[in-house]
């Protein structure tokens, strides 16, 4: 009885954080699609700037600009959005062949499987015990047992919690052709004031950066990360891409004598 008035107040389990910083971290936002809006949108902005840059750095018209701007838009839009298609599509066919030989080996020899989990527990911080109640607990149900094995052995999910193929075509391609219209439209919505090719090229670089600035929060608030630093990385990349492309335009055309005369 002495000993129950010093236990109070004690906490059950040690603390998992530093109580120093104990602020909640801020909730990723959990997009089924978040992946290929993504990386879909920073590859179209940074495709079509670089076109544009390497077309202009080539001094070729506006026209050849939005007629080769547009067909490679819209040819890597559909490119782009086949292959995450076919991915996704091999990913689900994968995660279905493992989950069959995942089944047949806890039905065949499930304690052997059984053993495995509990060492795979252990290397993650259980004792013997914990580890060896929670497996038999999941032998109880055999699927249970089938998608934690999966999970912790594989790192994967089951195939009827994939996502879906044909979703994740459509969507990289809307999301590539969105984004990538940005570089695009800043000819198009300059050609009615002013006939300065130069002048279209600044307005495209404009909207690019706010382009790639959009994204940099959509990506930070989707994550959960720092806006600025967000933002910061994505412009860098498009700066890069885009000094690049211009740069091997320039070169081609005044050092090589590549023009188009």
């Amino acid at each position: 009885m002495a000993n129950s008035g010093n236990d109070v107040g004690l906490p059950l389990l040690p603390p998992l954080m530093d109580e120093k910083n104990n602020e909640r971290p801020k909730v990723a936002w959990k997009g089924e699609f978040v992946k290929s809006v993504v990386y879909a949108g920073l590859d179209a902005i940074v495709t079509s700037f670089s076109l544009i840059s390497s077309i202009s750095a080539g001094h070729l018209s506006s026209g050849d600009v939005l007629v080769l701007g547009i067909a490679n838009l819209v040819a890597d839009g559909i490119s782009m959005g086949f292959g995450d298609f076919v991915s996704t599509s091999t990913e689900r066919d994968v995660a279905v062949k493992e989950r069959g030989v995942m089944e047949w080996d806890v039905e065949n020899h499930r304690t052997t499987q059984k053993q495995h989990l509990i060492q795979r527990y252990q290397l993650l911080g259980m004792n013997a015990t914990d580890a060896a109640l929670v497996v038999n607990t999941f032998a109880k149900y055999p699927d249970i047992l089938v998608d934690e094995k999966l999970a912790v052995e594989k790192g994967m999910v089951g195939p009827e919690q994939s996502e879906k193929p044909w979703k994740n075509g459509l969507i990289t391609f809307v999301a590539f052709v969105v984004f990538g219209s940005a570089p695009i439209l800043g000819f198009i919505v300059l050609i009615p004031f002013t006939k300065s090719d130069k002048i279209k090229f600044v307005g495209a670089c404009v909207l690019s950066a706010v382009a790639l600035a959009l994204l940099g929060i959509a990506k930070a608030k989707i994550a959960a990360q720092n806006y600025a630093a967000s933002m910061g990385i994505t412009l860098v990349n498009g700066l890069i891409a885009g000094s690049a492309a211009y740069g091997i335009g320039w070169t081609l055309r005044n050092v090589a004598g590549l023009d188009n005369e």
